[in-house]
């Protein structure tokens, strides 16, 4: 990559973070799209609630990477939680989007993240992105926020939607909750445990996101999940061998729902996605698998 100048929506989540250390490392201008007064020269003010981005601060960006959105597993589905998941997505995206496409001249490429809950539950049918929206909260919620970047692609910017699928971390995301049961010797599988977990290791996901930048041949839905999902029971396995714990306990469906409510739906759903497009692009995974990427999550720190 040369010296490129990128903005970042959520530059302070799991992702985004990992992100912008991984280009700041490079040497590439990171500009941070904040919500508050900007306090440094690399950050831009934003409110997505009033759809408004200070344009200003987006000159000269080669790309513009909008990772934000409230977290889909951080508080119980109320009614009032769906609606600020739904709203801090598509309202944010539609903000990015018009903003870029207001500019004279706009950045090569918007990466506008999405989720592989687009696909509701494929149960052990293989889709890549191919495959239309399936049923449920999630899937009308990421089907509206890749609706939402539509000004972009309009205006001519190569727009780009990462289809993120659990992102495999020790700090952060819904994954980080995993480690700590596990250590104790309370890990073991949710439900049946037959169910698909598409999984991808931080650093390939970081890696796949560069990607996404570089590769002038991408736009549209790109699959950003290893390419051979596993099985809850898969996984489960796979952290007892690791972090040398045993795995005996099952958490049943019924207390699932009733510890997470509307949320243990996804939870318990299989979702078996393929990044094919990604592959097909010559992207490598560095860590392919469930047990390479719980490792190379432990050795992150």
């Amino acid at each position: 990559m040369t010296h490129m100048r990128i903005a970042v929506t959520g530059s302070t989540g799991l992702i985004g973070t990992a992100l912008v250390r991984s280009l700041e490392a490079d040497g590439h201008e990171v500009v941070r799209l904040v919500r508050r007064a900007p306090g440094a020269q690399n950050e831009v003010q934003w409110d997505p609630q009033r759809q408004w981005v200070d344009t200003a601060g987006l000159a000269g960006c080669t790309a513009v990477v909008h990772l934000a959105g409230a977290g889909v597993g951080d508080h119980r589905w109320t009614a009032a939680y769906k609606k600020e998941i739904r709203d801090s997505r598509v309202l944010g995206t539609a903000a990015v989007a018009e903003a870029v496409a207001s500019l004279d001249t706009p950045p090569e490429v918007l990466i506008s993240a999405s989720a592989i809950g687009i696909y509701g539950d494929t149960g052990d049918r293989p889709v890549d992105e191919d495959a239309p929206p399936g049923r449920g909260f999630l899937a009308e919620v990421c089907t509206e926020w890749e609706q939402a970047a539509t000004p972009a692609a309009e205006a001519g910017i190569r727009t780009v939607h990462p289809r993120t699928g659990l992102v495999v971390a020790r700090h952060g995301g819904a994954w980080a909750r995993l480690f700590p049961l596990f250590r104790a010797g309370l890990g073991g599988r949710m439900g049946s445990g037959d169910q698909y977990w598409s999984f991808i290791a931080l650093r390939d996901h970081i890696a796949a996101l560069r990607h996404l930048i570089t590769t002038p041949a991408l736009s549209g839905p790109v699959n950003l999940t290893a390419p051979d999902p596993a099985t809850n029971r898969e996984v489960t396995a796979a952290m007892g061998r690791v972090l040398h714990r045993p795995t005996p306990f099952t958490v049943p469906a019924p207390a699932l729902r009733l510890a997470l409510g509307e949320m243990a739906t996804d939870v318990l759903a299989s979702q078996r996605v393929v990044p094919r497009r990604l592959l097909d692009s010559g992207f490598v995974f560095s860590f392919p698998d469930p047990e390479s990427a719980v490792r190379a999550a432990l050795a992150a720190g």
